[in-house]
């Protein structure tokens, strides 16, 4: 209980402390609330291979958090409250997570957010219905910022759970969109985590690649441990030997920075389709050889051309100034925007009354607009496809880490262009 109020209080500080240094630099300012606060449960990987992952998240979240409390906090009929972001380190294991998530409860935290792994968004989904069900009087609300494996908005879904991201399925829709018209493309190098979303990226890729275009042959279709590989040379090598022209990959985190230093120094030539090749150590990792080659698909990239858009970055860019946190979500600002707005619309921090506004929520944010599909709670936002080039170049202002590197936006998909059915069967609490 006593490293619970240490975490509250760090969160809490950061954000109060920050809203009253901003002054000026946000648009709306106002008196920091000192109610206690919503706190926020944040269940991600903190510690070994894959921790920058979770400490990007957490910067993202804590910028979002600092401008809801900088603006007055939430208001409620009580008076206003500030957010509080609370950690709680997964350590990349379903148990730690699922322990994370007793602690937080017990605590008194209901809504909790993660994402940086479908395997534990699936397990804290099934954990969260239960217990909601046995124990009404303390219910919970899951933010899913990351977890992308389509089945969690479909056969899995629940009425508890809220994804920002664009699932697999779709983000592979869209870089397919660039992809089908490479003419010059006719050999592909398929290769992915061996857990629930990187089978299902291999999956839905060779499905797409069948019906888009069927004259792509797949020389290469492998799947590697997660976070447990520590030198990808000997996949590298295979997939320089197969003559592929391109690799296709969900990789994220250290999988997919030690995967493209790799390709590079065996000397593969060929192009990267990536879900996150746009930081995270993969932009300097490649280098000049990734120029015109790496591909990236995402909901927001820094060189979208918006003022709003430009102004929301720089600002992120003044408060995380070194050049290794610049990686920066536009969907978990909208979570927390739309947490925000669905605390208020329900006067209410009680997780179904959240649940309730959240599933009909519509957000506006630095240039970006999102809904939240009620059916099975998977928002609906816009997708960009950007490639790899010098900073400088055309339509690349921005660099991603001081890598001298950015992306280029190549494709825009509105959210009425990116939506797909579902097979979500949602059942609602009585």
């Amino acid at each position: 209980m006593r490293q619970l109020r240490r975490q509250v209080l760090a969160g809490l500080i950061a954000g109060l402390g920050w809203a009253a240094a901003a002054g000026g630099a946000l648009a709306q300012t106002a008196a920091a609330p000192t109610a206690a606060p919503v706190r926020i449960g944040m269940i991600e990987v903190f510690s070994g291979p894959l921790a920058n992952t979770g400490e990007s998240v957490f910067r993202n979240l804590l910028w979002a958090v600092e401008r809801v409390n900088a603006r007055g906090g939430v208001k409620l009929p009580g008076g206003a409250r500030p957010l509080a972001l609370v950690r709680y380190d997964s350590k990349g294991q379903n148990e730690e997570a699922l322990s994370s998530l007793r602690a937080a409860v017990d605590g008194g935290i209901n809504v909790v957010v993660q994402g940086n792994s479908s395997a534990t968004a699936a397990a804290l989904i099934d954990a969260i219905g239960k217990h909601n069900e046995r124990e009404p009087q303390r219910q919970v609300v899951f933010l899913n910022y990351s977890a992308v494996d389509p089945v969690l908005t479909n056969e899995k879904c629940s009425y508890w759970h809220f994804r920002f991201d664009a699932h697999a399925d779709m983000r592979m829709n869209a870089l397919m969109s660039v992809l089908k018209d490479d003419k010059a493309l006719k050999s592909i190098y398929l290769i992915g985590q061996d857990y629930s979303f990187g089978q299902a990226v291999l999956k839905e890729a060779k499905r797409q690649l069948a019906d888009k275009r069927p004259d792509v042959k797949i020389v290469g279709d492998e799947l590697h441990p997660m976070a447990r590989v520590k030198d990808f040379l000997p996949y590298a090598t295979k997939i320089k030997a197969s003559g592929a022209q391109a690799v296709l990959t969900g990789n994220w985190g250290n999988d997919l920075t030690l995967l493209v230093k790799a390709a590079r120094e065996v000397g593969f030539e060929g192009s990267f389709y990536t879900f996150y090749g746009n930081a995270l150590g993969a932009p300097a990792a490649i280098g000049e050889a990734g120029i015109g080659k790496v591909i990236a698909v995402a909901d927001w990239f820094p060189n979208v051309a918006m003022r709003e858009s430009e102004a929301f970055y720089q600002s992120f860019r003044q408060r995380f100034p070194k050049p290794e946190d610049d990686y920066v979500h536009m969907r978990m600002q909208l979570l927390i925007e739309s947490l925000a707005q669905s605390i208020e619309r329900a006067g209410s921090t009680e997780a179904k009354a959240i649940a309730a506004a959240l599933e009909t929520v519509q957000v506006s944010f630095a240039g970006q607009s999102a809904r939240m599909r009620a059916g099975d709670h998977q928002l609906q936002q816009p997708l960009v496809v950007a490639v790899m080039d010098k900073q400088g170049a055309p339509g690349v202002k921005f660099d991603v880490e001081g890598s001298g590197f950015g992306f280029r936006p190549v494709r825009q998909i509105s959210p009425e262009q990116a939506e797909m059915p579902h097979s979500c069967q949602m059942q609602r609490p009585r």
